[in-house]
């Protein structure tokens, strides 16, 4: 045995290295890899049955998750949504939505930061990618939003909260990740996410509202003279809005009325935001391209995070890793309640150091074989985890909702001003999370989350 440790330590120390290592800065992917091919040719290594060094199973399982991915038809929605969403953020679709609903939400407390909120709760359904949400954003509404007298750490909060909407609100690429890595119905998972993603959401909204009714200098409205006539505010709604919210509902509407598959829908959406592109004069070759290479780039990085999770996901297994946590949380004879309770606490606890790829990919394949043992409704507890992860990108120092925010604004805005107005955000996603379970019917998938638990 290495260092005279049993296959079950030997598993954790891999955890260990690898958590170290991406900590580090070592790029998430190859360290899986890395550290699957590793360990994993210390797991397999037979000399019994090796013709040579190289000639030990890890290989071939390495080549076989590649294959893997590569014919996997739920994963092929994510380029195709990828594409989708940076088309419309290249083409200036965003930038004319966000004006035509701070038009319409003139009258309300706070209208620039629901707008900017409605913006974001819309585009993350478009696309899903946080990065590119909070990134537009606060190059698009936290310049109007600080020129317009609102305070920092607000503005701050409102985009970067509302660009991690993305995680949860369909077609989340988090999700279809979570469908793959679980073995679940993306179309159930998506339809269990709708009504979480939305109360998260309004939540966000209300808070907003709430905050420059009763502390206007904080979001101070906007001059009479700034907000033009009802025709054009109308116009602009009809023009700017309306098209795109129709191909979302479309897309979702296909997907959640089981007429088209995740991908299919990606397909339709896709081509619908090239229609758009086109109906707003804004189709050009450079944002075409643009676009096509950031999704094969995005999309690259995706796939290669998936072979070198389920690489390092075997080998962890194979050498007993997963049965020390099973066995941890089965002798402690806990209730259900007291599992999720636990599970989420945990990952809130790594939000703080890591991202929601790690976790995901990492960390909740390790919960996924007790789900069934606590008798927890596994949609129920993808739902949990959804909004869970919503802390990886909002909690500090890893907060890297606020690091995009302050890459694109890095001489106007501290970053401990951007971590204090995430704060409240926060607070809203543990508030959220605990209405969800209080009322499971918010995502109405998964209404049935809790059965006795079978202990045999």
């Amino acid at each position: 045995m290495l260092f005279s440790l049993t296959n079950p330590e030997i598993a954790i120390l891999m955890m260990v290295i690898f958590l170290f290592a991406v900590l580090l800065g070592f790029p998430i992917a190859f360290t899986l890899m890395a550290m699957g091919l590793g360990f994993g040719y210390y797991a397999y290594f037979d000399p019994s049955r090796m013709d040579h060094l190289l000639d030990n199973r890890i290989f071939n399982l390495f080549v076989s998750n590649t294959y893997s991915v590569m014919d996997n038809h739920v994963l092929t929605a994510v380029p195709l949504f990828l594409f989708m969403g940076y088309l419309v953020e290249r083409a200036g679709i965003v930038a004319r939505l966000f004006y035509a609903i701070r038009l319409a939400s003139h009258s309300l407390p706070a209208s620039m930061a629901v707008a900017a909120l409605v913006t974001c709760t819309l585009f993350s359904t478009a696309t899903g990618i946080i990065g590119a949400v909070v990134t537009l954003m606060g190059l698009l509404a936290w310049p109007a939003m600080v020129k317009a007298g609102y305070d920092k750490k607000f503005a701050s909060g409102v985009i970067c909260a509302g660009g991690c909407l993305g995680i949860l609100i369909p077609p989340s690429i988090m999700l279809i990740v979570y469908a793959v890595i679980a073995q679940l119905s993306p179309l159930r998972l998506f339809a269990a996410a709708i009504f979480p993603g939305l109360m998260l959401a309004g939540l966000y909204i209300l808070y907003a509202i709430i905050l420059a009714y009763f502390n206007p200098s904080v979001a101070p409205k906007p001059p009479k003279e700034e907000i033009p006539p009802r025709s054009v505010i109308l116009k602009e709604v009809l023009v700017s809005f309306l098209p795109l919210f129709s191909l979302i509902i479309l897309v979702l509407g296909s997907i959640l009325a089981g007429l088209a598959t995740p991908a299919e829908a990606a397909g339709v959406g896709a081509f619908g935001a090239l229609v758009l592109s086109f109906f707003y004069k804004s189709l050009k070759w450079k944002n075409f391209k643009e676009s096509v290479f950031l999704t094969a780039k995005t999309t690259a990085m995706i796939m290669w995070l998936f072979i070198g999770s389920w690489t390092f996901a075997s080998v962890f297994s194979y050498l007993g890793g997963h049965e020390v946590f099973e066995h941890f949380f089965k002798s402690m004879d806990i209730q259900p309640w007291q599992f999720l309770v636990i599970t989420q606490i945990i990952i809130f606890l790594l939000g703080w150091p890591l991202e929601w790829t790690e976790i995901l990919i990492i960390f909740v394949p390790i919960f996924l074989p007790l789900v069934e043992f606590f008798g927890v409704n596994p949609y129920f507890f993808a739902m949990l985890i959804a909004l869970n992860l919503q802390t990886s990108f909002l909690t500090p120092p890893m907060a890297m909702s606020a690091y995009y925010l302050k890459g694109v604004q890095s001489k106007n805005v501290e970053l401990i001003e951007v971590f204090k107005g995430i704060m409240p955000f926060l607070a809203i996603v543990i508030f959220g999370m605990v209405l969800m379970y209080l009322f499971p019917g918010i995502a109405p998938v998964s209404y049935t989350h809790l059965t006795l638990p079978t202990k045999a």
